[in-house]
């Protein structure tokens, strides 16, 4: 099939297979002598969607690599990944406490403006330009 009916069938655009090639995270068909069109298979196509859904659960490129790895090594345990998994775990929930105290932040600040009067005299703007925010160490490198 050709990469328009393989990104179709993976539930991707087509950009998204080439990105992924040049990422080195699927392999490039190779292109026919004769000038025709490249062909792709229907593992390229599940590995597609492996690295598709495996981003939906947070992954990042690079961490695909190692879970391709794992997936197609022949000495890899499912204690490595399980190992992955833990710390993308770990990671999500701490976004998720983040997140909490930056919508417990923004509850407040909201809950204080009197939504009138200039913008420049506003609470939730010189809450923010003075740094009278609750957040601590939420957003890293400040």
């Amino acid at each position: 099939m050709r990469i328009g009916e393989a990104a179709n069938r993976a539930g991707v655009g087509v950009e998204t297979v080439r990105f992924y090639e040049q990422k080195g995270l699927i392999d490039q068909p190779v292109k026919p002598q004769n000038g025709g069109y490249r062909e792709y298979t229907r593992q390229q196509v599940r590995h597609i969607r492996f690295i598709r859904r495996a981003q939906r659960l947070g992954f990042t490129l690079s961490e695909i690599v190692e879970l391709l790895t794992l997936k197609t090594g022949k000495n890899a345990q499912c204690v490595d990944v399980q190992k992955r998994a833990s710390t993308k775990l770990k990671e999500v929930n701490s976004r998720l406490q983040n997140l909490e105290k930056i919508k417990t932040t923004l509850e407040t600040l909201i809950e204080s403006c009197p939504g009138r009067g200039p913008a420049h005299d506003c609470s939730i703007l010189e809450a923010i330009t003075n740094g009278d925010l609750q957040l601590d160490n939420t957003f890293k490198g400040d």
